[in-house]
């Protein structure tokens, strides 16, 4: 019986992909989960820190002394908007609560020159939820991902949270928002933000805990489906001058790098990652084993290294408090007799 050979067309025939090993590990993760780390000790400093002050008015000075945390601002983002309009609108940085302005400003900045990377190199709520995905992960041997038809609806909350916050504070003038924060409510926000976790009623708590059982199944469930925060930083960073490139001659098709991402970015079938979920953490970049095909690069597709990212937002973030604390534009300075009047009745102050 005659044999017959299958002939391949040499013209029609892709050419196997060589895989061109990296020389070394990929150092990015190194340099973000230490920045992450380091910024989530500051922000678990200040909150012991605040509440040691708050302790000290609420005893009428019996409690050690303990000066407010400036930093505690970054906590009340609603108020720093209100500010932010305020400044924009008259020139000056309000008196009360700067420093939340100027992290806020700080934060915005980073998401416009790193892309989203207050989300993926600074927040301690994003660091938390990563902690608590990798966990889950570690018990279950995965990580879950909803459905695409309820994936994409979900995101949106998001986005029509930070929507509906704009409007409000874009409805405010000036006269109101100064007479909100300077007025008695404006001025124990921060203690009624510490009130709702030590006083957490039944409601919160089942709230908390689904939040959390949600980031130990789905990858960063808070920051992806319901942080209004995360929202505005997203929407500035297309904006951004860098973007995760992938060049295709170099790419052997192996989707580690879909794999990794942890906002689900089908990154292996992208040339440009131009999402608004793009967290710039980097994981895709780490895990890809060949050389060159995938990076974080300026529109001339200039490599930007990890180290570079994290030079930027450590000096976009100490440059500003350096300079606000030398030029006095840091602290609140309000008088004691005021805190000794409104800390221990925070609770009863009602939003006016």
């Amino acid at each position: 019986m005659p044999q017959f050979a299958v002939l391949q067309d040499p013209a029609t025939t892709e050419p196997r992909k060589r895989l061109a090993k990296k020389a070394r590990p990929e150092p990015s993760q190194h340099m973000r989960h230490g920045l992450q780390f380091a910024f989530l000790l500051l922000n678990l400093w200040l909150g012991i820190q605040f509440w040691l002050f708050v302790r000290y008015y609420e005893t009428a000075g019996q409690s050690p002394f303990a000066a407010r945390p400036a930093g505690i601002e970054g906590w009340l983002p609603i108020a720093s908007l209100m500010n932010l309009k305020a400044t924009l609108a008259t020139g000056h940085l309000p008196a009360t609560h700067p420093a939340g302005t100027l992290l806020l400003l700080v934060f915005l900045t980073a998401s416009w020159i790193f892309r989203k990377s207050f989300c993926g190199w600074l927040c301690p709520v994003g660091t938390i939820s990563e902690y608590l995905w990798r966990l889950g992960r570690k018990l279950f041997h995965r990580n879950f991902r909803l459905p695409r038809a309820l994936d994409i609806p979900l995101r949106g909350i998001k986005y029509l949270l930070m929507a509906l916050f704009v409007y409000v504070v874009a409805q405010m003038s000036v006269s109101g928002i100064r007479e909100f924060l300077d007025g008695p409510y404006g001025v124990v926000a921060d203690v009624k933000m510490l009130n709702f976790f030590r006083e957490l009623s039944l409601t919160g708590g089942i709230i908390l805990a689904v939040l959390t059982l949600g980031a130990v199944f789905v990858q960063n469930f808070w920051c992806r489906y319901l942080c209004p925060y995360g929202a505005l930083m997203g929407l500035v960073s297309l904006a951004s001058p860098l973007k995760i490139r992938r060049d295709k001659d170099l790419c052997i098709d192996c989707a580690k790098c879909a794999k990794a991402c942890p906002s689900a970015l089908p990154v292996d079938r992208l040339i440009t990652i131009r999402s608004a979920e793009c967290l710039s953490c980097l994981q895709c970049v780490a895990v890809c084993p060949a050389e060159g095909a995938l990076f974080l690069a300026t529109p001339g597709r200039r490599r930007v290294p990890a180290w570079a990212v994290a030079a930027g937002l450590a000096t976009l973030f100490l440059g500003t408090y350096l300079c606000a604390r030398s030029t006095g534009h840091w602290n609140t300075s309000l008088p004691d007799r005021l805190y000794f009047e409104l800390v221990p009745r925070a609770g009863e102050i009602a939003h006016p």
